[in-house]
């Protein structure tokens, strides 16, 4: 765990959140800033910056495990739902901690990102 960074005190509960799914490798919390009724951030507990941070096989595997887990709890997985990381400034990556935001609720249309 990083001591200075958000998302590690989050997905250890140092700093406690809204969950809506958990296991050993990662946790599922809903953003503070939602761009879509359904707007959840699936990180992993230990850190890594980003996906191409030399992160373990295992680690991705919860993750995508993580994202149907939350697209069922959520209701969106008949529906649709989208997948998004961030990778570096150019892709205005605000958090230097892996995350995959899992959007939905609504139709999310051709635009990449809702606003």
């Amino acid at each position: 765990m990083n001591d200075d960074c958000i998302f590690c005190k989050i997905a250890n509960h140092v700093i406690e959140s809204t969950y809506v799914y958990e296991d050993d490798l990662v946790a599922a919390f809903r953003d503070m800033n939602p761009a879509a009724p359904t707007h959840v951030l699936v990180v992993p507990k230990k850190h890594h910056e980003n996906i191409v941070d030399d992160v373990p096989a295992e680690t991705l595997a919860a993750m995508v495990h993580a994202v149907d887990e939350v697209a069922k709890a959520e209701g969106i997985s008949e529906s649709g739902f989208r997948v998004i990381t961030n990778t570096g400034k150019d892709a205005d990556q605000v958090v230097k901690h892996l995350h995959l935001h899992v959007l939905g609720g609504t139709f999310l249309g051709e635009a990449l990102v809702t606003a």
